[in-house]
This record gives structure tokens, sequence and C-alpha cells, in this order.
């Protein structure tokens, strides 16, 4: 069973934790974080959402719910390291932006490693494939329904910061 802290509309703890999976309050928001691993080449990194999830066979950044007493950033390390073995310290996050819909804000991050495929731990019932993706294949994948509807848009949102960051560095 897993706990949330419940904060207000303006972002903050009401003292209060909520039981993921069941409906929240009026006036009750969540957070979630995500990242976007991008290798400083043009490349961002995609995994695809396990049979059994929601929006299974799909194609996302890495992220999910805080739990009841972390950080957004450390939550961002967990899910990261959880769903690709990707091991990185709170603080090496940067944030690129923060939104919020009905019932749950959220954190945008990005974080730059250069990770083989072949190191790239998936977890079981989470994740069962990885890519590193060009900007024009994320582009492509969004078109064609391979990514879902909801990280598409955050990524048509955060490309132009993603795209500054993810510049290849010509040597003169």
């Amino acid at each position: 069973m897993e706990w949330n802290d419940v904060y207000d509309k303006n972002r903050n703890l009401t003292g209060k934790v909520h039981r993921r999976g069941t409906p929240w309050e009026e006036g009750e928001y969540g957070l979630v974080a995500c990242v976007w691993v991008y290798d400083g080449r043009g490349h961002v990194l995609l995994t695809r959402r396990a049979k059994g999830k929601t929006f299974a066979g799909t194609w996302e950044n890495s992220g999910g719910a805080v739990q009841a007493g972390e950080s957004s950033r450390e939550a961002i390390a967990r899910e990261l390291f959880e769903e690709t073995g990707i091991e990185a310290k709170p603080e090496e996050f940067e944030l690129l932006d923060t939104d919020r819909d009905r019932n749950m804000f959220y954190d945008h991050y990005c974080l730059k490693r250069r990770v083989r495929l072949k190191d790239i731990v998936l977890l079981p019932g989470e994740t069962d494939d990885v890519m590193w993706a060009s900007f024009g294949k994320i582009h492509w994948m969004i078109r064609s329904g391979k990514i879902c509807r909801i990280i598409g848009s955050q990524f048509l949102r955060q490309e132009k910061a993603l795209r500054l960051r993810n510049m290849h560095k010509f040597k003169r």
C-alpha cells in the first residue's frame, strides 16, 4: 500500500496523507515527478509501458508519484532507478517546469546521462523496452500514437528547453 502527501491548491502540505488508488477529495492534490534523460548528443531516453499497465505498449519518460515524506527530487531519483537502474543524486536533476491539473502537481526534470542501452535494468511489470530517440523520432512517435497523448503534450511543452541542453558541442 502506497501513501502520498496531500497538498492544497497552493502546494502547501496539509499534514494529511492519501492512499494511492483512492479518489482525491475536492481541493486535495498529490505530486508526481517526471524526468527526461538526455545524452547531450540529441537523444532522449524512452521506456515502454509494460503489458497490464494503463497505456500499455506506449513509450514515455520515467516518473511516478511522490511518496509520503519524500521530496520531488528524492522521488524522481527513486523512480528513475526503479524503472531503469540509472542512479543519480536528487540534486543532479534540473527542474524544467511545474504544472497542475485537477488533483495533481507535476514536477518535470531533466538529467544528462550517457548510458548504454544494454546497461539499462528494466522493472518487470513497469517497463518492457527502452530506446534512445532523436527529437524527430519522438515527433513521429507522438503523431503515430506510440507515445501517449499526455506524455507527448509534456514533451512538446518542454522540447525547447530539452533541445538547448541536448545540443552536441563540437570542438573547434
